[in-house]
């Protein structure tokens, strides 16, 4: 096994140190002088630097993973690259691409090369989540849940991020609330949804609410301001308990009968040792792909992100 990581950032340096733990052999790419060094800086490992598209220009590999640890911009484009390259199994960071088009063109590439692309929700690890999946199945299934995906738009408008990342931020980072609410809940069968409002930086949509059923049976509804105070939380109901995932690290637990929130003890150590959910998620890539989702479960899941993000009519 030998894996390459794309990007010599914060997020390289998250699974440099995973992988570190975990003793595989890596290659990091990235792209300017000063990224790299201050990849080496962090974490005492050295980057290559000048960028993937002239490095598998230039250099034969035998790289059999790929991790696309990029700028939202560069997603798709990198994993694309990837591909092209020959690697066959590639983790890329949520949510693939940078916009709906730019995730389906992944996906059609790997398609066309049979190359596995599997996409980087690290909550799904988390291991509140995994206690909540326990719980769920000892109580005989999900009744109904409901999350809000609130973002704190007046600290987004003054972050610095590359032109047309912050327009498409809805599927770059609420997305992740969205993910782990259908990935624990199921996948919507019906959806409605509603959008009002809008910010400068996020034209399409500021406020959301809607409802639904899932595949399984399962009512939800969910809503999110931009334009207020508001949180990422979760809540998933079954006939013996209530589950509150507020923040999403941790779990608390109401039971039937009492109004008291309990703290669910976990067994968190890696969640503290490494970046939330990204031992877990690393090893699932590297030993059992299918526990994370595909690029065409992804592209699957774009026609219900675009109905919830559907620009606003109020």
């Amino acid at each position: 096994m030998n894996v390459v990581i794309f990007g010599s950032g914060p997020m390289a340096c998250e699974y440099s140190k995973v992988l570190q733990a975990m003793n595989i052999p890596f290659t990091v790419i990235g792209r300017s002088e000063q990224s790299t060094n201050t990849f080496q800086n962090t974490t005492g490992i050295k980057a290559i630097a000048g960028g993937y598209e002239q490095y598998f220009a230039t250099n034969k590999h035998s790289f059999t993973h790929a991790i696309i640890a990029v700028g939202e911009k560069r997603l798709g484009e990198a994993t694309r690259v990837a591909i092209n390259a020959g690697v066959a199994t590639i983790l890329v960071e949520k949510p693939g691409g940078i916009d709906a088009e730019d995730i389906r063109s992944v996906a059609q590439t790997a398609k066309t090369n049979n190359a596995q692309v599997l996409v980087g929700y690290n909550r799904r690890f988390y291991a509140s989540v995994e206690k909540a999946k326990s719980i769920i199945a000892e109580d005989g299934g999900l009744l109904s849940f409901n999350f809000e995906f609130t973002e704190w738009g007046h600290v987004i408008a003054n972050i610095e991020k590359e032109e047309g990342v912050k327009e498409h931020w809805f599927l770059a980072n609420s997305s992740h609330v969205i993910d782990l609410a259908f990935h624990l809940g199921g996948t919507p069968r019906v959806l409605h949804a509603q959008t009002a409002g809008s910010l400068a930086w996020h034209p399409r949509a500021a406020i959301y609410a809607g409802s639904g059923i899932t595949e399984q049976g399962a009512l939800f509804s969910y809503q999110a301001n931009w334009q207020a105070p508001g949180r990422w939380a979760l809540e998933f109901l079954t006939k013996q308990h209530r589950l509150y995932f507020r923040p999403m690290e941790k779990l608390q637990i109401q039971k039937l009968g009492s109004v008291a929130l309990e703290d669910v003890v976990l067994d968190d150590a890696l969640d503290y040792d490494f970046k939330p959910g990204l031992y877990k998620q690393t090893h699932a890539f590297i030993n059992n792909p299918a526990q994370l989702p595909s690029i065409d479960e992804q592209v699957n899941m774009l026609k219900w992100y675009e109905q919830i993000n559907a620009p606003s009519s109020l």
